[in-house]
C-alpha cells in the first residue's frame, strides 16, 4: 500500500513542488496553532503548570501570557526563514538550511505528540502534526535520498546543526517573551483608573 502511494507521488509530484510544499504545510500547521493557542493556554494554564516539573515552569511561564498577535509575529519570522531556505534550495541547490529546518519540522511532530500524551489532552498543533507534518517530512527525506539530491551525511550534519541551534533559539524566544511579559505587566501597573 505504501509503495503504491509513494510511486503515485513520485510520478505526479515534481521535486521542486516537494520543496515548496514546506512553507505551505508549515503555514497550515501553524494556522492550527495560531487559531487555538491563546484560548487553549488560558483554559489549560493551571493544569499544565501543575504537571510540569518546577524546574521547567519558568521556561514556559511567558507562553501563558502570549497573545495570538505575538505568536503570529513569531510564526511570520519562522515562515520567512523557511521560505528563504526553500528558495536557496530550489534556486541555488544550497540544501543545508532547508535540511536543518526540515529536521526541526520533523522532530516538532514528536514534541506535539509528547505534549498531548503527557497532558492527556488535545494540544495546539497536534492534529496537523500527525496529518500533514509527519507524512510530508518523511516523504521529503525519502524523495531527496531517492533522487540522490542529498545523502545520509547531509541529513546527519543538518541534524547536528539543528540540535546545536535549537537550544539557542529556545533561550532567545524565552528571553524575548519574558521581556514582553514584563513590559506588559509594567504597563498595566502604571495605568491609573
Amino acid at each position: 500500500m505504501i509503495e503504491v502511494v509513494l510511486e503515485w507521488l513520485d510520478a505526479h509530484l515534481h521535486l521542486i513542488s516537494v520543496f515548496w510544499l514546506f512553507p505551505i504545510l508549515f503555514m497550515f500547521h501553524d494556522f492550527e496553532e495560531i487559531l487555538t493557542v491563546e484560548k487553549w493556554t488560558k483554559q489549560n494554564k493551571e493544569h499544565v503548570l501543575a504537571v510540569l516539573p518546577k524546574s521547567m515552569r519558568k521556561y514556559f511561564y511567558s507562553s501563558f501570557h502570549m497573545t495570538t498577535l505575538q505568536f503570529a509575529n513569531d510564526v511570520f519570522w519562522i515562515f520567512l526563514t523557511i521560505t528563504t531556505a526553500t528558495f536557496l534550495a530550489v534556486i541555488f541547490s544550497f540544501y543545508y538550511i532547508f535540511l536543518m529546518l526540515l529536521f526541526i519540522f520533523f522532530a516538532h511532530v514528536f514534541t506535539h505528540l509528547g505534549q498531548a500524551l503527557y497532558l492527556r489532552k488535545y494540544t495546539p498543533g497536534v492534529i496537523t502534526s500527525i496529518v500533514l507534518v509527519l507524512p510530508y517530512s518523511s516523504y521529503t527525506y525519502y524523495r531527496l535520498l531517492k533522487e540522490q539530491v542529498i545523502g545520509g551525511t547531509d541529513i546527519l550534519w543538518s541534524m547536528i546543526g539543528a540540535i546545536i541551534i535549537l537550544p539557542i533559539l529556545f533561550l532567545f524566544l524565552v528571553n524575548k517573551r519574558n521581556k514582553v511579559t514584563k513590559t506588559v505587566a509594567e504597563d498595566r501597573s502604571n495605568v491609573k483608573y
